[in-house]
């Protein structure tokens, strides 16, 4: 379907792909990996004719149809939501325009015009059997199955564009591509703007997906369900390995050891071939050797080892242990105008809960993160915070609350206590900011790096309660894997908002699902409230509380602290002011040798603290017992059901 033979492509000093051969077959799933930078963008832009090679060729077969979706940056104005989106069905217009414009001609055309009339009839039958061999009367069924997937309510699809945010945007332009089925998709991080209902709907649609998919994504989990081919970028060339992206990890690995130890092999040969010659070069009865050697030197092709990925490196800090109960939330109701996001809300967070909260955008989640973390007060009700409890929010626009004026490391010392001032630069290098990195201006750095500065400060305070509304935005996979392994290590308790399926699986040991104005609790990972749902949804088990019950003990207001008023908040807790850190001469930092480092290291390894919730096997084994627990209830009731049947039959039957 596609050929790439000899390609070359360089920005600039920088080569990304040098004689590169490649080649994609129909119904394909290729996912792209490596590193930011690597050329991963440039590869789509080049199959989509957006960018041309320096040299070599790319070459498709004649009926190929291209489809790219870019990461972000399309904007849609002028029409109606379903009226953009029908676009894509171009020919299928033509088809029906021209059907009308025969029906309109045949209405006034007479049968003495010399065999015109039939020729029309002819020409109509012709372009109905090929809008119907196109599905040309299954178009409104396919827009409105996609875009309720891509989660547009039927109010939405007649609002207007412009009236979208660039995030709905984007799900407007994947609408559009997904209807045109070109044989060849390729898409640069589809799931960006997209909430967990869209990309498990994704998932299943790319999975019946005709045409061949060529996709970027930094999400494990949705590359794992949609490709079986992952396609290295790296090193000026492409390399491939057969199977899912979890498959390419092993297998990278496996083969980075390979490659390893052929070039300590080589480099060991290259190093005795050089000390015999520079031994024997001048002694003519080793000439003949001397020169057998030279000449296996100048055809070798030395193995090049690829640089070690940067990757961040950091662990929670311990913090003071809580009560048992860290959050209450009781009656608690909070509108926008006329939509009322949240109503009669009660929810407990407990010590070592890990919380994932689900729903579609717009559902909720974050006004309840911000209620819970006492950035918010609700309408009613009561927020009222446990005993020792240390609370950090990250916000989903936590990267840009930074002060693009600050340098890096300002931006720090801002936050820090005194005790942590030596660290800083200790931590900043754990986030990959190195060197000179420290004095770049917030203002300029990119999303990922204002994210992981934002990480980075999280640090610097030791916290029991940790609120994350979408960290993993604008992370790579490499990134997202060590802030899930930091997050599995804390030893406190957690509540998360994530797109990312693989993140929230790992992590969840509770889900809350926001949407309708209540929060529903379901016991145990993502995979089991999909199980839960899909049985309510079949009718097979009792709908659980459409709100967790409420808590038999009740926390109590602190005792220096009056009861609050109804509709009143319970305010966050407040840390006391930073000093200024010192500085060296010229108005930069004193170096981290210059004070005694605490005895708090971020980076350093840690065991996990007596009383950290179970790993994510525990939980999966809790799971299955619970699984199995439900089935064997639902066997007792059917069987109590049909007893009961029995019963009625036999007082019914006379006699």
């Amino acid at each position: 379907m596609v050929h790439i033979e000899g390609l070359n492509k360089r920005y600039g000093e920088r080569v990304l792909f040098e004689d590169v051969s490649w080649h994609v077959k129909k119904r394909d799933r290729i996912g792209l990996s490596g590193p930011n930078g690597a050329g991963k963008t440039t590869l789509l832009r080049m199959l989509a004719g957006l960018e041309e090679p320096d040299a070599g060729s790319i070459r498709m077969a004649s009926d190929t149809t291209i489809g790219y979706l870019p990461q972000d940056g399309l904007v849609h104005r002028g029409r109606t939501v379903y009226d953009e989106v029908v676009l894509a069905f171009q020919e299928l217009i033509a088809l029906k325009e021209e059907q009308h414009r025969i029906e309109d001609t045949l209405a006034t055309a007479t049968h003495d015009d010399g065999g015109e009339h039939e020729k029309l009839l002819e020409r109509y039958a012709e372009v109905t059997e090929r809008f119907k061999h196109l599905g040309g009367y299954e178009i409104d069924a396919r827009v409105a199955d996609v875009l309720k997937g891509l989660g547009f309510s039927l109010p939405d699809q007649q609002r207007r564009t412009e009236e979208f945010s660039g995030g709905w945007q984007m799900r407007i332009a994947l609408a559009k591509l997904l209807l045109a089925r070109p044989n060849l998709l390729l898409m640069d991080e589809p799931t960006n703007h997209l909430d967990l209902p869209a990309r498990n709907w994704l998932e299943e649609y790319l999975h019946d997906y005709p045409g061949s998919v060529v996709l970027v994504s930094h999400d494990r989990y949705f590359l794992d369900a949609t490709v079986a081919r992952i396609t290295e970028v790296g090193l000026r060339t492409l390399t491939d390995y057969h199977g899912n992206y979890t498959h390419y990890v092993v297998e990278h690995q496996a083969s980075m050891e390979r490659l390893r130890e052929a070039h300590r092999r080589q480099k060991e040969e290259v190093e005795k071939a050089t000390l015999f010659i520079n031994k024997f070069r001048y002694q003519a009865t080793k000439a003949r050797q001397v020169q057998s050697r030279i000449k296996m030197l100048d055809k070798v092709d030395l193995i090049e080892i690829p640089p070690e990925r940067k990757k961040i490196r950091f662990k929670f800090p311990d913090a003071p242990r809580p009560g048992r109960v860290l959050l209450e939330l009781k009656g608690v109701r909070r509108a926008y105008a006329e939509n009322v996001v949240l109503e009669h809300v009660d929810l407990m967070v407990e010590r070592g809960d890990r919380i994932a909260l689900v729903g579609p955008n717009g559902a909720g989640k974050s006004t309840l993160m911000r209620i819970l973390a006492g950035v918010d007060r609700p309408d009613a009700g009561v927020r009222i915070a446990g005993h020792q409890v240390v609370t950090d929010y990250f916000a989903q626009d936590q990267a840009a609350v930074l002060d693009g004026t600050r340098t890096v490391y300002e931006e720090m010392s801002a936050s820090s206590p005194v005790q942590m001032v030596p660290m800083i630069r200790h931590i900043l290098g754990g986030f990959l900011f190195t060197g000179d990195d420290v004095y770049k201006r917030v203002g300029v750095l990119s999303g990922g790096e204002r994210n992981r500065l934002a990480l980075a400060k999280m640090l610097l305070n030791p916290s029991n309660l940790l609120i994350l509304d979408e960290p993993t935005n604008h992370l790579d996979l490499d990134s997202k894997e060590v802030l899930l392994d930091a997050l599995a290590d804390y030893g406190g308790t957690l509540i998360f908002v994530s797109h990312d399926r693989y993140f929230v699986d790992r992590l969840a040991s509770k889900v809350i699902e926001v949407g309708g104005g209540q929060a529903l609790v379901y016991p145990g990972g993502y995979e089991d409230f999909l199980y839960w749902r899909k049985q309510q949804e079949a009718g097979l088990t009792p709908p659980l509380p459409t709100k967790e019950r409420k808590p038999v003990v009740h926390l109590k207001e602190a005792a220096a602290a009056p009861n609050p008023a109804p509709g009143a908040a319970s305010a966050p807790r407040v840390r006391a002011p930073k000093a200024a850190p010192a500085k060296a001469d010229g108005g930069r930092p004193a170096p981290a040798n210059d004070s005694p480092a605490p005895s708090y290291d971020p980076l350093a390894p840690r065991l996990r603290p007596a009383g950290a919730p179970p790993d994510r096997q525990a939980r999966e084994r809790e799971a299955r017992k619970a699984r199995l627990r439900l089935a064997e209830l639902e066997r007792e009731i059917g069987e109590k059901e049909q007893a009961v049947k029995d019963i009625e039959h036999l007082m019914a039957t006379p006699g």
